[in-house]
């Protein structure tokens, strides 16, 4: 049946154009993500220190979250131009609601009588938020990650639009001409990037939260 969908002298003809927009795919994703992160962890910070700050900040957020990525990308082409910086503002935008959640609420989820206890033993800022918060509250951090990070490596397809898109420029391609091998290698390897993504996060997180794996076992 693949048979029937892929031109295999089509991906031999284009592997060096493939690799080039896969390589685009991951930047583009890794820029999203990372300012993403930034971004929400100081305003998660904002929000933990004052509280009053948590509305306004999730509801700009979401505000930005349900804008259709489509009509986000056009709006931002006539301020910013068929540029990766039209594309950033984008991908970014749609990371904050989803980081900023799970920040808050992974910071919440320590224990005040853990922060006490750091506290006692002489532990004070901001060595008591990169010591003890942040890893208690990394298992969450990450879940967020995680899903931030599946949502742009999916959105950086739509980015195809302004010839910005990786992968996605091959699904568009195969659209246009009606020509299933773009379309299969693009989705394919969209997919595989975001699995591959999904579990480097994942391993990333039981590398840098040992003490998790003993509760794990003992809940099995």
């Amino acid at each position: 049946m693949i048979e029937s969908w892929l031109d295999w002298d089509w991906v031999t003809r284009n592997s060096d154009e493939i690799w080039r927009q896969f390589v685009e795919h991951l930047q583009l994703t890794g820029i999203a993500v990372g300012l993403g992160f930034t971004i929400a962890l100081a305003a998660s910070l904002i929000a933990v220190r004052f509280r009053r700050t948590y509305t306004p900040i999730t509801w700009v957020a979401g505000a930005l979250y349900t804008i259709p990525s489509l009509a986000l990308f056009a709006f931002l082409v006539p301020v910013t131009g068929l540029s990766v910086t039209t594309a950033e503002v984008g991908l970014v935008s749609y990371t904050l609601l989803i980081l900023i959640r799970n920040t808050v609420a992974g910071l919440d989820g320590v224990p005040p009588e853990v922060r006490e206890a750091a506290r006692g033993l002489g532990y004070r800022h901001p060595r008591l938020f990169l010591e003890v918060d942040l890893p208690l509250a990394l298992p969450v951090i990450v879940a967020g990650l995680r899903i931030a990070t599946v949502t742009v490596i999916g959105l950086v397809t739509i980015t195809s639009i302004i010839s910005l898109g990786g992968l996605g420029l091959f699904i568009l391609e195969g659209v246009r001409r009606n020509f299933t091998t773009p379309m299969v290698v693009g989705t394919v390897l969209t997919i595989a990037l975001a699995v591959a993504a999904d579990l480097v996060l994942v391993g990333a997180q039981w590398l840098l939260t040992p003490w998790t794996r003993g509760r794990s076992s003992t809940l099995g």
